[in-house]
């Protein structure tokens, strides 16, 4: 049975939704879930949500990681080596072998940090990568990095390329992901001199490489990875759902502030509304990859529900289950052969 390690004090309501989640992904994909963080607040909900008989405990991790924890204070809670905050103890869990993958809702900075301090990297990555998934028109496309790294290398795109295109075809069931660099323009010199520097290798690297993509042809469908820094790919996810907010609050305001046919008409579309709504929710994903490290790490949003929480251990399932890991690292390792 596959084993998910969950950080039961993550989330800005920490520990309900967490716990929550827990108990219904428990149920519903028949996973083993440890449960890390103060057994003391976890215990009563997990007593109160009818879980006996179900694969959940408790391993108890009486400090935490918060947005409060930054700079050499949040290094030193990260790497040594008896912290004892639900990050680490769960990380640890999966160095030891002991669960195949760790899941979060937590500080995003924290987790990362934590990972590379517990976890290592992969050889032949200099850097890890969050890599979310974003609706398209025809489906879904992978972007990464979207804030791990706003400075970045050529080389580092490189491996954002490569870790993407065996996550989208490992986890995605994706066959031979289509990969593009993300630019202002198609055109093979167009873009800043990183996606100057960026293009030859992508072209060289074995991949599916399509080229340089712009924005309307990552939500078009044109490609399965889109490749960029951390600095531009968290400009174009926030901006992204800001956007697909606005649209859908707008809408709203039209249909309310129409008159009786206005109402009516939304009545009719409201089973509509609800199917792109859910489309653009990020909780249907539940959390990204954090590629790169030596381990399967999934990071949600702090403002993570239930559904949410459950969707990220779905997530963590796949993955763990399509040995992605092993792939990646065989990837990584005949990159540094070219």
């Amino acid at each position: 049975m596959t084993r998910i390690v969950l950080d039961a004090m993550g989330s800005d309501n920490y520990p309900r939704p967490d716990v929550e989640g827990a108990v219904m992904a428990a149920r519903e994909y028949g996973v083993e879930i440890i449960l890390t963080g103060d057994a003391s607040k976890i215990q009563p909900i997990l007593d109160s949500a009818n879980a006996a008989g179900l694969p959940l405990s408790i391993v108890h991790a009486p400090e935490m990681l918060t947005m409060h924890d930054k700079g050499e204070e949040l290094v030193m809670k990260a790497r040594h080596k008896d912290a004892q905050n639900s990050m680490a103890v769960g990380l640890d869990m999966v160095k030891r072998g002991e669960a195949d993958a760790f899941v979060t809702a937590g500080n995003t900075g924290a987790a990362m940090v934590t990972s590379l301090f517990r976890l290592g990297r992969l050889r032949g990555v200099d850097r890890p990568a969050l890599a979310p998934v974003f609706p398209t028109a025809t489906g879904t496309c992978i972007i990464l990095d979207i804030g791990a790294n706003p400075d970045c290398k050529p080389e580092n795109l490189l491996q954002f390329g490569i870790m993407g295109s065996v996550y989208a075809e490992r986890v995605r069931g994706v066959k031979n992901p289509r990969v593009g660099l993300i630019s202002n323009g198609e055109e093979a010199g167009k873009g800043s001199e990183l996606v100057k520097g960026t293009y030859p290798l992508l072209a060289n690297a074995g991949l599916n490489f399509v080229g340089n993509v712009e924005g309307k042809e990552i939500f078009s469908g044109h490609v399965d990875v889109a490749v960029t820094d951390g600095f531009t790919g968290n400009v174009l996810l926030k901006s992204t759902e800001a956007v697909a907010k606005l649209i859908i609050e707008k809408i709203r305001e039209a249909i309310k502030g129409g008159g009786p046919l206005a109402l009516i008409g939304g009545l009719l579309v409201k089973p509509a509304m609800g199917k792109v709504k859910k489309l653009l929710d990020p909780s249907e994903e539940g959390a990204a990859p954090l590629l790169g490290v030596n381990g399967l790490v999934f990071i949600g949003h702090g403002r993570s529900d239930a559904l949410a929480i459950k969707n990220a251990i779905r997530v963590a399932k796949e993955a763990a289950e399509s040995k992605v890991l092993d792939a990646m690292k065989s990837a990584i390792e005949e990159s540094l052969r070219k």
